[in-house]
């Protein structure tokens, strides 16, 4: 064959029939990486948009588009539920083009991230957490103090009365 392996139409006469070239083998298939959860749960509920009104079909190419913005909303500490309530409350009511409405709210909305909660305090040696201590009666006056133990209050305590005698 002259050129670029091109056969020329048979003629009627020919009776040879025309030779197959073997089918050019298909390139093998990368192995997938194994995909972030993430980006599963992101991609379920922007599929899952259609629940809540069924105007908010996206393809699948609208689905891979917008699952970063998703993803982001989910790292900014976003619930699920308020990302569908973000991007389902008060749609408009002529709707053309749903992927671009939603990519907008995710964009336009974002959220910013929540700081970093604050480390809590060691514990004290005796286990109390900032707590104040109990209160406490008096046993010479009868008196409310605070204290880890029963007993006598300040004033009792530097006059050393003695405590009055017990009813039984």
């Amino acid at each position: 064959m002259a050129r670029g392996d091109v056969q020329a139409a048979p003629e009627e006469g020919d009776q040879t029939p025309p030779r197959q070239t073997p089918p050019a083998e298909a390139p093998p298939l990368k192995p997938k990486a194994p995909r972030d959860p993430r980006h599963d749960r992101a991609a379920a509920l922007l599929a899952g948009l259609r629940r809540a009104d069924d105007r908010l079909i996206l393809s699948r190419r609208d689905v891979d588009r917008l699952t970063p913005a998703v993803t982001a909303w989910l790292d900014n500490g976003v619930s699920a539920v308020m990302i569908q309530h973000a991007l389902t409350d008060n749609l408009p009511i002529e709707l053309r083009n749903p992927a671009r409405l939603i990519g907008y709210r995710l964009d336009a909305l974002l959220p910013v991230a929540l700081p970093p909660r604050p480390v809590p305090s060691p514990t004290p040696a005796d286990g109390r957490r900032d707590r104040p201590l109990p209160l406490q009666t008096c046993d010479g006056c009868e008196r409310a103090f605070r204290a880890a133990h029963p007993g006598r209050c300040r004033d009792c305590r530097s006059v050393d009365l003695p405590a009055p005698p017990q009813v039984a």
